[in-house]
């Protein structure tokens, strides 16, 4: 299929061949029949993409913030590669798609193929989107016409927020699409409105649609206009649908209004606000977030729960079916804001209307009704042609999971390895594209299952989310491949019981396939040093693993049990892991405790850990820091002396004969080292880098260090 994305690193528009995204439990596989451009949103985007780096750097503020507190404590070339990789993206565009229902996923009830759907997806032939993303169009609402209902329901959601009763008078300030939405729908709920903008053509539409206007190039003062209109009361409310990066809107909407007035910021524009503006009239100040209640929260859009009717009566998903009904009932005409039709082949010329000074309103997408075979539905595409050496290098690697760890940590160790890239996975195809090209596969998918038993790949990688791997690890070694999975390899007992017997099955005695886990910090290039000088040093050793987590989002998968296991399973793993290899002795016990006492807060925990020498380790893994202070610090003591790495960069010896420090010019994590060596036993048909057996130790120690903070 056909889909139409911006590279945010050069801001280059390009339509190319995405493999189609499978069916998916939770969500609607849709056929695009037309979709909309949102003018302000993408045009956006697109000047943020062609800006460079000091651009894009002016443009988000709070984000330099940040890559400078990463700059302390991670080093420049470790943030600089972060901050490229940030960029080193495809961007969807679009979010206004009309079509018809392919498949519904598990899990969703009510829809079935050949329904007509409005959705968030993107410009695309064929596009996967969330149920609750998505609304049924009425019969008497044609495609065209509902490609305008999600940007109604922003401008809904806006109207909503500001309250507005019969009677009252409210302006809107910027009639783009959103602007001109909400003209007509304030006019239907019996409100005077008033319009204000530059644009002589939208000012006319705003009056079509009812309202008085403000032409501001002709120097029209808003704040007199909006006195004239209201017999000198002030405004009850304004909306703001501008995007601008001045404060002017929001210092004229705060002239316009009455004393307490209500101001909602649905648009883009500077937030400056004058206190004594907001002050001497008590105005009232909200920003309305997208199509309502439940965009962005992960319950609602990725786990399919919706808010009960009678405590929210207005979500996003209703907001857009309001707005349909309204188009159905002729309340809401967007036939006028229709200002070009592009058949979908032509998009590249509709970006360029879009970013140029011609005046541009409603640009809708026309797919094609008829396509030849199955062109729209092929889950893999070519990517790059097979060179004669690559058709004999070994192994021959499929690579599911096209995400930041993958093309930042393990694609880069991959590449140039001597290993024939095939065949790479993802789930929404694009990432996949980006990936497959940047890193020479030859094809793309969108069909993991179809990866596993190609019966060209011998080798399989795994770096997925965590709910996945178990899965994906078992049909790999139930086909005979290779497995390298990311950590965590399991979520729970049951699971890594699964592991072992596909493991035990796939091996048959001896030899078998080579299973192995991404703990890199173990072949880190002064984790190994370290090992090293232990390995001189008899009797038990104390080791204290500091990592300065940082926080994330409480909504965010990795905290749910069932999707990413919690931080202790999903990333302290890593660090009972490293303690382990440093011990070199199983692990005999561990117990785990939780700031304040508080048994859910595994982001702020200790986890102590006993090994069968008598050396104990204690991993402090805590998100109550500061960015600045250094990620990860390890800290030994034996036999009167001191080893302390921070960062994987400076390793300190104290009281350490003929040993002092060892530096490195940037941050060495052994991800690189860890590739390596699992494509050497492959090669050479060695045994794993890091035995079965530690790795089923360490994932039972993650549970256990779980299991104890819950039972306190």
């Amino acid at each position: 299929m056909k889909q139409i994305f911006q590279d945010l690193k050069t801001g280059e528009i390009e339509m190319a061949e995405v493999p189609c995204p499978q069916g998916a439990p939770g969500q609607l596989l849709i056929r695009t029949g037309a979709s909309l451009v949102s003018r302000g949103t993408e045009r956006m985007l697109l000047e943020f993409g062609a800006a460079g780096w000091l651009g894009k750097a002016r443009q988000q503020p709070e984000r330099v913030r940040q890559v400078w507190e990463s700059v302390q404590s991670e080093g420049l070339i470790p943030t600089a590669q972060a901050v490229r990789a940030k960029l080193d993206r495809l961007l969807p565009l679009g979010y206004c798609n009309v079509g018809t229902v392919l498949d519904a996923g598990e899990g969703v009830a009510g829809w079935k193929p050949g329904d007509r759907v409005v959705s968030s997806g993107p410009h695309a032939e064929v596009v996967r989107v969330l149920k609750n993303l998505c609304a049924r169009i009425p019969v008497g609402v044609s495609d065209e016409a509902a490609t305008f209902a999600v940007m109604g329901s922003i401008s809904l959601q806006g109207v909503r927020l500001a309250r507005p009763t019969l009677g009252e008078s409210v302006a809107v300030i910027g009639l783009g699409l959103v602007g001109l939405l909400a003209v007509q729908l304030l006019r239907a709920n019996g409100c005077r409105v008033l319009g204000v903008d530059l644009a002589g053509d939208r000012l006319a539409l705003a009056r079509e649609f009812g309202a008085e206007t403000v032409d501001l190039s002709r120097s029209e003062d808003p704040a007199e206009a909006a006195l004239a209109f209201t017999s000198g009361r002030g405004m009850d409310a304004v909306l703001i649908a501008a995007s601008a990066k001045s404060n002017e809107p929001v210092r004229q909407a705060a002239q316009m209004s009455r004393k307490r007035g209500r101001i909602v910021l649905v648009g883009v524009v500077g937030l400056e606000l004058s206190r004594a503006a907001f002050y001497d009239k008590e105005l009232s100040f909200q920003v309305s977030t997208s199509f309502g209640p439940g965009r962005y929260d992960p319950a609602y859009e990725e786990g399919g729960h919706d808010y009960p009717l009678g405590y929210v009566r207005w979500t996003a998903q209703r907001n857009i079916g309001a707005v349909l009904e309204m188009m159905e009932s002729g309340k809401l005409d967007v036939s006028p804001l229709v200002s070009h039709r592009f058949d979908f082949a032509r998009a590249l010329e509709a970006y360029e209307l879009v970013k140029g000074e011609a005046p541009t309103l409603g640009v809708v997408f026309e797919y094609p009704t008829e396509v030849a075979g199955d062109d729209l539905r092929r889950a893999t595409v070519q990517q790059a042609p097979s060179t004669s050496s690559s058709k004999t290098a070994s192994p021959v690697a499929g690579f599911i999971g096209a995400g930041n760890h993958a093309v930042r940590a393990l694609l880069p160790a991959l590449k140039g390895s001597g290993t024939r890239l095939k065949t790479i996975a993802s789930s929404g195809g694009l990432s996949g594209v980006h990936a497959g090209r940047k890193f020479g596969f030859e094809e793309s998918t969108t069909d993991a299952a179809a990866l596993i038993v190609d019966g060209e790949i011998d080798t399989v990688f795994i770096a997925t989310r965590h709910d996945s791997h178990c899965d994906f690890v078992c049909r790999a070694l139930e086909a005979g491949k290779h497995v390298f999975v990311e950590k965590p390899i399991a979520l729970s007992g049951d699971e890594l019981y699964r592991i072992e017997s596909a493991h035990s099955a796939a091996r048959g005695g001896e030899g078998g396939p080579v299973l192995m886990a991404g703990f890199n910090r173990r072949f880190a290039p002064q984790v190994r040093k370290i090992k090293t000088l232990l390995k001189a040093v008899g009797g038990p050793k104390t080791f204290i693993m500091t990592v300065n987590a940082g926080e994330v989002p409480a909504e965010h998968w990795v905290h749910n049990e069932r999707e990413g296991g919690g931080r202790i399973v999903g990333e302290g793993c890593h660090f009972i892991d490293l303690l382990r290899y440093l011990a070199g002795a199983p692990i005999e016990g561990v117990e785990s405790f939780s700031l304040g006492g508080d048994s859910a807060g595994e982001d702020k925990v200790s986890i102590a850990l006993r090994f069968a020498d008598g050396s104990m380790g204690t991993v402090h893994y805590l998100a109550s820091g500061h960015r600045s202070f250094p990620r990860e610090r390890l800290e030994v003591f034996c036999a009167g002396r001191v080893l302390q790495l921070e960062n994987f960069r400076r390793l300190r010896g104290y009281g350490w004969p003929g040993f002092k420090k060892m530096g490195l010019w940037r941050q060495d994590k052994g991800i690189a080292e860890c590739v390596k060596a699992f494509l050497r036993a492959i090669r050479e048909g060695g045994p794993s880098p890091i035995p079965f057996g530690e790795l089923t130790e360490v994932a039972r120690a993650s549970f256990d260090a779980r299991d104890s903070l819950k039972k306190g």
